[in-house]
């Protein structure tokens, strides 16, 4: 599986396209994001450990306490799904205009 395959594959859920969301704003603790996402620590535990797997998501420990964990976007994997979306916007685009184009030249 590709790294951009992986990506998609982690943004599949809406709990987990919801947290990248609720992350490009701020950093936040596990309990933050599991209330605003409205899903129980276990749950969004599991959809953290998916992020965190695909590299989508790091987790840190402040210095003051190692026991507090604070997940932040990594903007790699992002970076890589926009440059491949953009590839294949450019695609449909010449497609598109290509068949333009073409039923111009019908229609004459």
């Amino acid at each position: 599986m590709s790294d951009v395959d992986a990506t998609i594959a982690a943004l599949a859920d809406p709990v987990r396209r919801r947290v990248v969301e609720l992350l490009a704003q701020q950093p936040m603790r596990p309990s933050e994001l599991a209330q605003a996402v409205g899903a129980s620590t276990s749950s969004l535990s599991k959809h953290l450990r998916v992020l965190r797997q695909r590299g989508i998501v790091e987790e840190t420990h402040p210095e003051f306490d190692a026991r507090v964990r604070i997940y932040t976007l990594r903007s790699a994997p992002m970076a890589e799904l926009r440059s491949w979306l953009e590839t294949a916007e450019r695609g449909w685009s010449a497609q598109l205009s290509s068949f333009a184009d073409f039923v111009e030249k019908a229609d004459d």
